[in-house]
């Protein structure tokens, strides 16, 4: 195993537990399923865990909010392409999440820093802020999170990206996603519900509404994650002619 690979999974079973807001024994029972990777073991056989791992807990608990069963869980997740960094699946939960209604976990900053796993400054705060990771309340001492956002929010912290910058992409990715929410949306009534609904008539016609939706919502997240990194890696090439175009964020892959 590299130095890198060894910072990288640094996390005990409990700490792991503890930054995803979950259960040791839910860590456990996941990984008995296969829906988790084995952790490194370190010095005296200790099992070690790393961002790929809050990574896929964050998607597997976002996946069972939309009431999906276990095994359904099991066999999107084998789906998955094999070579999906944490980066990778931060970004495809952030996507399935954009289906459901807000859920947001209120915590008082000691639990904040807790999950974090690191001390905050207020800049910190206004960073989570300015990338939805957090909301600020009423009560200076509570914070409305996204338990599925905040890892790749804390990873994010140590870019050096200015707050200003981030406020703009925010703005540019908000407005480019609801224009395609609004494509799709009419695109899923017009050619996949009114046609259904015509052959299928019947009281419960919304119930069957919110399920083929739902059995949908997986192949349209996986096809907006595979062409948005599809064009990001075109544009980067039209951007930077002729050298290695940068990354968005460190791979740490080893």
């Amino acid at each position: 195993m590299s130095q890198q690979e060894e910072s990288a999974a640094a996390l005990t079973v409990d700490e792991l537990a503890a930054r995803a807001g979950v259960t040791v024994r839910t860590v456990r029972f996941y990984s008995t399923r296969g829906l988790l990777p084995p952790p490194r073991i370190g010095p005296r056989r200790v099992g070690r865990y790393g961002p790929d791992h809050l990574s896929r807990l964050a998607l597997i608990e976002e996946l069972q909010s939309q009431g999906m069963t276990l095994s359904a869980i099991e066999r999107y997740v084998q789906r998955l392409p094999k070579e999906l960094s944490e980066h990778d699946l931060a970004i495809h939960r952030a996507l399935v999440a954009s289906w459901m209604p807000d859920t947001a976990d209120e915590v008082t900053r000691e639990q904040l820093e807790r999950r974090c796993g690191r001390a905050l400054r207020e800049a910190d705060v206004d960073r989570l802020a300015a990338m939805s990771v957090l909301e600020r309340t009423a009560d200076p001492a509570l914070f409305r999170v996204d338990p599925g956002l905040l890892p790749l929010g804390v990873r994010l912290l140590d870019v050096p990206v200015s707050l200003e910058s981030i406020l703009a992409a925010r703005t540019v990715v908000l407005d480019h996603a609801r224009e395609v929410a609004r494509e799709l949306s009419h695109l899923f009534r017009d050619e996949v519900w009114a046609p259904y609904r015509a052959t299928e008539p019947g009281p419960d016609q919304v119930e069957r509404m919110k399920s083929l939706s739902a059995h949908m919502q997986p192949m349209v997240v996986q096809a907006l994650l595979t062409a948005f990194q599809r064009s990001l890696k075109e544009e980067l090439r039209d951007a930077f002619p002729g050298e290695r175009a940068p990354r968005l964020a460190p791979d740490e892959r080893g």
